[in-house]
């Protein structure tokens, strides 16, 4: 069944863009780059399924999110779209352009392939689950206990950005941890029978040089289901090329977005 997915709204005339975040994300994570592009076109950026403001769902797989993204294009709508997605958006994008590839005008995708991945989030799961939500009392003290399995302080403030504060006093997590978890050989895999499929529609891959996401071992398949794609890699970015070299990011996508 398709979801009625959250999203906010940037700019109101131009060609519709699509901006699909990714896991533990939400649309808030691309405000910045959906404000630059407003001028020019008219940006929704999503929560997917399980993110963010949107529903949750016990089942969630790339056919299932693919859809919930046709479902939005058609409430609004959209005979087609540009469509930007950054790593298991990326794979949900790729998955809309491999099954209706005339609702996809243009395709971004950032730091991913379509391939299945042997690594999972189980670091992460164990962290958000170690925070006790009914006895923090802010953000700060979160993080604390975020830290004592999450390392990382970049990742635990992206991560920290799901904490909302619930009616009762204490906070919960956006994101649906259940599903996500019960979901993750999907999340971190393809859909086999996409085998045969290919998009030969206008298509960028951008990648962060510092990053294993779109390594060369992934570039055959990749090309193979998007034989007419391009690649820029930005050297000095790991796995968020929008956040960590913005500048760069960007002048690759407004390139892309003038060709033809």
């Amino acid at each position: 069944m398709d979801i009625a997915l959250n999203f906010t709204q940037h700019g109101d005339s131009g060609q519709p863009l699509i901006i699909l975040h990714g896991l533990f994300g939400s649309a808030r994570n691309w405000q910045g780059i959906a404000r630059q592009l407003a001028d020019r076109y008219k940006v929704y950026a999503l929560d997917l399924r399980n993110h963010g403001l949107s529903p949750h769902a016990d089942e969630m797989s790339y056919p299932l999110m693919a859809a919930d993204v046709l479902a939005f294009m058609a409430q609004h709508q959209l005979d087609d779209a540009i469509v930007l997605g950054h790593s298991m958006g990326g794979k949900v994008a790729m998955e809309l352009a491999l099954s209706w590839p005339d609702k996809v005008s243009k395709l971004i995708i950032v730091d991913i392939a379509p391939v299945v991945y042997t690594h999972n989030f189980d670091d992460v799961l164990l962290g958000l689950y170690h925070v006790p939500l009914d006895t923090v009392s802010s953000r700060k003290e979160a993080d604390k206990y975020l830290a004592e399995k999450v390392s990382t302080p970049s990742l635990r403030q992206f991560l920290l950005q799901n904490l909302v504060a619930n009616t009762s006093g204490g906070y919960q997590w956006r994101v649906n941890l259940a599903s996500i978890e019960d979901n993750m050989l999907n999340i971190m895999g393809f859909p086999e029978n996409d085998t045969a499929k290919k998009h030969t529609g206008l298509t960028l891959f951008i990648n962060g040089g510092q990053s294993t996401y779109l390594a060369s071992r992934y570039l055959h398949t990749t090309a193979e289901k998007f034989p007419t794609a391009s690649f820029k890699t930005i050297a000095g970015a790991g796995h968020w090329p929008h956040i960590e070299s913005p500048v760069e990011f960007m002048s690759h996508l407004t390139d892309f977005l003038k060709s033809n």
